[in-house]
C-alpha cells in the first residue's frame, strides 16, 4: 500500500488507506482506541454520557476499548469532524442531524419547522418509523450510527437588540444558523437573513455584531455563555434538533461482533439518560438565565407556522425528503403540508 502524507491523512485522502492506517493503530496491542469528537462543553448532558458509556464499555471489555472523547470542537468544527471521520482519521463523532444533513439529506427530517409538540413525539418518531428509514441512509454513506438519537432539544432564537415576537420582527435580521440547508431555508422562508457560522465561532460573531441573532436550545445558550453577548429570548420552539452518534464505518466493521454489541448498548443506554437529562435541563433554565439577564417571551406560534406554509416551506420540504419519509414523519407529528 502507498505510504500516506500526514497532509492527505488528515484531510481525508485515500480514505480507505486512512481506514486501514486508524484500524491497525486502534487495535495496536490488542486494543482499540475510539477517538470521539463533540462541539458541546465538557458539561453539557451529551459530552457527560458520552464519557459515561465510555466507562461502562472500558468496563465491559476489560479495557480492551477505550474512548477518548474530546470534547468543545477540540477535534476540529463540525464540518472538519464530519470530513476526519468519513476519512478514518477519527473513529466517532456526534454531531446534529441538521449538519449531517449536508452528507445525508433525509437526516434533516426532524428539523422540518414547528413539526414536534414535545421532545417524546421527536424521540419516538427517531426510534420508530422515521429513524428506521434514516439510519439507512446514513449507513449509505459510510457511516455507522447508533440505533438511538441523543437529544438536543428544541431551538430559541436570541436577540441582542429586540423582542422577537412575529414573523415581522425577523424581516431582514441576520440570524446565525449552523451549516444546514433546512436551518437556512426555515429563516429565509421566515423573511431573515440567515447566515452560517459554526458553533466554535459563535460567540464571537454576537459579540462583535456579525450577526444580530442566534437559534439554539438553552443549555447551549447557558453552556456556550450566549448570555454574555445577547439581550432577549424568543422561547419558539420552531425546530427540534438530535444528535446522531456516528462511528466510521470501516472502524466498526474491524470490530468483531461481540465488541460491537458492547459498544452499541453502552451508548444506547445511555441515550435514555441522556435525553432525560437534556430535557431536564433545558427545562430548567429559563430561571437561571433570567438571572443572567436574558429577558424572555413566549411567541404563538401559529403566525410562524402560517407563513411557513404560505411561502411553501412544507410543499418544498415534503418534494425534497419523498413520500415514504414524510408520510412516517406525518405519522407522529399530524398533517403539516
Amino acid at each position: 500500500m502507498a505510504k500516506l502524507t500526514r497532509k492527505q491523512f488528515l484531510t481525508g485522502a485515500g480514505a480507505l488507506g486512512a481506514a486501514a492506517i486508524t484500524r491497525r493503530s486502534a487495535r495496536a496491542g490488542g486494543h482499540f482506541v475510539i477517538k470521539f469528537g463533540l462541539d458541546l462543553a465538557p458539561d453539557h448532558p451529551t459530552t457527560l454520557h458520552a464519557i459515561a458509556a465510555g466507562k461502562a464499555i472500558a468496563a465491559a471489555t476489560d479495557g480492551d476499548v477505550r474512548v477518548q472523547v474530546f470534547p468543545s470542537s477540540q477535534l476540529g468544527n463540525d464540518t472538519h469532524m464530519l470530513s476526519e471521520i468519513r476519512s478514518g482519521a477519527i473513529q466517532m463523532v456526534s454531531i446534529g442531524d441538521n449538519i449531517l444533513a449536508t452528507l445525508t439529506p433525509t437526516t434533516a427530517i426532524d428539523n422540518v419547522g414547528f413539526a414536534f409538540k414535545d421532545s417524546a413525539t421527536a424521540w419516538a418518531a427517531l426510534d420508530g418509523d422515521v429513524g428506521t428509514l434514516v439510519r439507512a441512509d446514513i449507513e449509505k454513506a459510510g457511516l455507522h450510527p447508533m440505533t438511538r438519537i441523543w437529544d438536543e432539544g428544541f431551538r430559541q432564537i436570541t436577540s441582542k437588540s429586540k423582542v422577537i415576537a412575529t414573523p415581522a420582527d425577523l424581516a431582514g435580521f441576520k440570524m446565525r444558523v449552523p451549516p444546514s440547508p433546512i436551518s437556512v431555508s426555515l429563516f429565509k422562508s421566515l423573511g431573515a437573513a440567515p447566515v452560517t457560522i459554526n458553533i466554535a465561532e459563535l460567540y464571537t460573531a454576537l459579540q462583535t455584531g456579525v450577526v444580530d441573532g442566534q437559534e439554539n436550545p438553552l443549555s447551549n445558550i447557558q453552556t456556550q455563555k450566549f448570555y454574555e453577548v445577547q439581550k432577549y429570548c424568543a422561547l419558539s420552539n420552531h425546530m427540534w434538533v438530535g444528535y446522531w452518534l456516528l462511528v466510521n464505518a470501516d472502524f466498526w466493521a474491524s470490530m468483531p461482533p461481540d465488541i460491537q454489541k458492547i459498544v452499541g448498548d453502552a451508548f444506547d443506554t445511555q441515550a435514555l439518560t441522556q435525553r432525560s437529562d437534556s430535557l431536564a435541563l433545558n427545562n430548567s433554565l429559563q430561571a437561571k438565565l433570567s438571572g443572567e439577564a436574558l429577558v424572555f417571551n413566549t411567541p404563538d406560534p401559529a403566525p410562524f407556522r402560517a407563513m411557513l406554509k404560505t411561502s411553501g416551506f412544507y410543499d418544498q420540504w415534503q418534494q425534497k425528503f419523498g413520500p415514504a419519509l414524510w408520510s412516517a414523519l406525518e405519522k407522529y407529528t399530524g398533517s403539516l403540508a
